[in-house]
């Protein structure tokens, strides 16, 4: 029987601001202290030497057979993870056209999930936003999103957004709804919950700060006084925990 040797390969989009790279890598760097294998932190684009293709074969040159692939986006809803799916061969057929071209891959991969509705999400949401509240039952906790102007992966950003917002609700005991950038509902369903009588706390759903909790969310609910500070999943010692949740639920299914 051959020889296997897993390997981790996380996946993010980038960007071209250093925090927002260094945030996801303290996170990876993290999740690598804790697992017994090799990880590598990858990036859609943006960041130079550290894309997708870059992370494949530093695992692949470690022996690497298996590629436990974490998507590290907040929603199924994005359609980076259906284009990345394709081209590392997690899938036949992007839903999509896609530029992105297929990896030069030789391990054989395994593709995790983005993070969704999952239980650790909220519980960071909620961390994020608490001290900002003070009357729970007069407070709604509006998660904002990218969102998706293609109609399958919008309502996947909203199935996810939908869930999340109940388990954000039920561990803070405030009011939950979401909204997102595109097709922009924010604003509105901002000035719905001020009219219901509710002040409104924002939480952006993305990863790391940077243009959109930065400028796009503050101008959307310009002169709402909405409770708003900004702070996004990254850092927090749950990510760190539900990639390697992730990393195990992938091992255990190459049945070793």
């Amino acid at each position: 029987m051959s020889t296997i040797k897993p390997g981790v390969l996380v996946i993010s989009h980038g960007s071209r601001e250093p925090k927002w790279v260094s945030l996801v890598d303290e996170a990876v760097g993290k999740l690598a202290a804790r697992l017994d294998m090799p990880v590598y932190s990858s990036y859609l684009e943006l960041v130079e030497g550290r894309l997708i293709q870059d992370g494949i074969t530093a695992l692949e040159s470690k022996g690497v057979t298996d590629l436990l692939v974490i998507p590290l986006f907040v929603s199924a809803g994005s359609t980076h993870v259906d284009e990345i799916a394709y081209a590392i061969g997690a899938k036949d057929v992007p839903e999509l056209e896609t530029e992105l071209d297929l990896f030069q891959v030789q391990a054989r991969v395994h593709f995790g999930t983005p993070m969704d509705d999952d239980p650790d999400v909220a519980l960071m949401v909620w961390d994020k936003v608490k001290a900002l509240s003070v009357q729970p039952e007069k407070e709604v906790v509006l998660l904002i999103g990218h969102g998706s102007r293609h109609d399958s992966f919008r309502r996947r950003w909203e199935q996810g957004m939908s869930s999340l917002g109940r388990r954000v609700s039920e561990i803070s005991g405030t009011n939950a709804d979401y909204a997102l950038l595109s097709p922009g509902d924010v604003r509105d369903k901002a000035i719905l919950w001020k009219e219901r009588g509710c002040d409104v706390i924002v939480a952006p759903l993305f990863l790391s700060e940077g243009y959109f909790t930065e400028k796009v969310i503050p101008e959307r609910l310009a002169g709402l006084n909405c409770r708003y500070s900004g702070h996004t999943l990254l850092p927090h010692p749950l990510l760190t925990q539900w990639m390697e949740s992730q990393a195990v639920h992938l091992l255990q299914s190459l049945n070793l």
